[in-house]
Formats: C-alpha cells, sequence, structure tokens
C-alpha cells in the first residue's frame, strides 16, 4: 500500500495550496506558508549513505542495519517545521502594545526610542530586521520621542508619518488624523498630500480637507499632563475620546450634534469635564453610574 503524505509532497512543491484546504485551516496554511518560505533557506549536512553502510559493516559484529528511509524523511521533515514554527513566531510575528480606555502605556523601542500611547491605543512592529526595516503601525493616538539619528515611519489606516531624531504626536481617530511636531521635522504622507513640520506645526485632515490651524509652542501634547484638547470637533467625537480617557459609556439623546468645539476638557476630573460639555452642547446629565452616563437636551420633555 502506497503510503500518502500531502504536507510532505507540498513542502517539495508537488502539490499545489489547495491539497491543504481539507486538513489545514486558513491560519495553519498562512503559517505553513512562512515555514515553507524561510525553510528553504536552511541548510542540511550531506547525508553519505555508503559511507555510514560500509561503517556498519566493518564494525566488529557486522550487525547489518537496515535503513528505514521513510522514518528519516519523517524526522528530518519535522525538524524543519519546528525550526520553521520557531521562527515565524519568534521573528516574524507582531510585538504588540495597547493603551486600554482608562490608562496609557509607556514602552521603549528597539533603538531605544520611545512612546506612550494614549487610552484606547494600539501600536505593533516587527523585531526582525527592525534597524533596516523601522516600521510601526498605530491605531489611535501616540507620542513619540525618537533617538537621536535614528529614523522610522508610522503608519495609520490614515496617512503615514516619517521622521528622524524628533519628537511628534500623531492622532488618528475615525475621519480624522493629526501630527504635531514638538521637535525636529516630519513628513506626514496623508493620501496624495505631502506636508513637511517643524517644531511647533500641526496638520489636520479631516474627510480630504486640510483645516487651517494655529502653531503651538509647547514640548509635549496636552493629553500627558491631563488634558484634552479639541480643535473644531464635533460632539460625537468628543464624547468619543471622553469614553476612552475615563473608561465610561455616555449615552446622547440630542439632536444638536453639528456646533464643533475648540477647548480643552480635563481628563482627571469627570465632572469638570461633564459640565463644560453640558454647559457647551445645553446639555443635562438624566443618568450617571459608576461606568454608564446618560446626557439628555435640557428641552426635553419626559
Amino acid at each position: 500500500m502506497e503510503e500518502n503524505y500531502p504536507l510532505a509532497d507540498w513542502l517539495n512543491n508537488k502539490t499545489s495550496d489547495e491539497t491543504l484546504n481539507n486538513d489545514f485551516s486558513e491560519d495553519d496554511i498562512n503559517i505553513l506558508s512562512k515555514i515553507k518560505k524561510y525553510s528553504v533557506q536552511l541548510e542540511t549536512p550531506a547525508f553519505d549513505e555508503q559511507k555510514v553502510l560500509t561503517n556498519i559493516l566493518s564494525s566488529p559484529k557486522q550487525k547489518v542495519v537496515h535503513l528505514n528511509y521513510n522514518w528519516i524523511f519523517k524526522i528530518a521533515a519535522l525538524f524543519i517545521i519546528i525550526l520553521g514554527l520557531y521562527f515565524s513566531f519568534t521573528f516574524l510575528s507582531n510585538t504588540n502594545f495597547t493603551a486600554e480606555n482608562g490608562s496609557e502605556t509607556a514602552l521603549i523601542l528597539p533603538d531605544e526610542s520611545e512612546v506612550i500611547l494614549n487610552s484606547g491605543s494600539n501600536l505593533s512592529y516587527k523585531k526582525w530586521n527592525w534597524e533596516n526595516n523601522r516600521l510601526i503601525k498605530l491605531e489611535g493616538e501616540a507620542f513619540f520621542k525618537v533617538a537621536k539619528g535614528k529614523k522610522f515611519e508610522v503608519n495609520t489606516t490614515a496617512g503615514k508619518v516619517t521622521v528622524l531624531g524628533t519628537q511628534f504626536n500623531v492622532k488618528q481617530r475615525n475621519n480624522r488624523f493629526e501630527v504635531t511636531c514638538y521637535e525636529g521635522k516630519v513628513q506626514v504622507i496623508y493620501r496624495d498630500k505631502i506636508v513637511i513640520l517643524t517644531k511647533g506645526m500641526k496638520t489636520i485632515f479631516e474627510n480630504d480637507k486640510i483645516l487651517d490651524v494655529p502653531n503651538t509652542f509647547i514640548n509635549q501634547p496636552e493629553w500627558i499632563n491631563d488634558e484634552i484638547v479639541f480643535y473644531k470637533e464635533n460632539l460625537n467625537n468628543i464624547i468619543s475620546e471622553i469614553e476612552r480617557k475615563y473608561n465610561v459609556t455616555i449615552e446622547l439623546n440630542s439632536n444638536n450634534n453639528q456646533q464643533v468645539f475648540s477647548g480643552n476638557i480635563p481628563s482627571n476630573n469627570i465632572n469638570i469635564a461633564l459640565e463644560i460639555l453640558t454647559k457647551t452642547y445645553h446639555l443635562k446629565i438624566a443618568k450617571k453610574t459608576a461606568n454608564k452616563i446618560t446626557l439628555i437636551e435640557i428641552n426635553v420633555q419626559k
């Protein structure tokens, strides 16, 4: 009876990827594809079958050993798979950091650059080949202090920032993309637009438009000092930011959502934050618990 080893055949390019669909999940196939890609770079010592057989026959007992080639190939394949898995999970997987709602996370990159993640944000990068591929993926907001002479890119779903030895803040929330430069120089790419920022400059993109924003002359973003700064933000975006900073849920019953707001709201005192919000938008607190707040218009009849 002929034995069938679909994985071995696939590793040796004798069959296509479709042959694995019945035995492996899509995630497994993705991992195996990485193993296959990098395992071809591995070299194993040449196996001299005749020499091994001669040594065995020349031994005092002259005991003949029948080699089980299938067993050898299985061990070799298993060794390659283990090596590939180790390589894949150790070097190719992402290093991830998360700042949950109501918290901030500080981290050090492999080149000693410093990062502080704001609430409700995620950052990831690959340690493998970091020196030649300093690429960071960001969801949310983060403040970067880049080690002098070190260059890397920060990619978001809205745009990309390229930096060299500088300090800057990147914020990407919904359809809004903000970058502020506190030291040095950064290049911001948003779709087909390229903007160069130097110390004190800030740019905001929203709905494919660049907002005209004033320069800033502070050394670090206000959110690090317990303040949330808004510039021409709508009510829904403001509420989302407060929810992230205070780790609460806010239910809004109001049709007055179009007015934009520019100003500061504290991120360490929810009562003051709500007072500013309700006075600005003519709201009142209908219900408040430890983790949920309901806001309604003042003229709403119950």
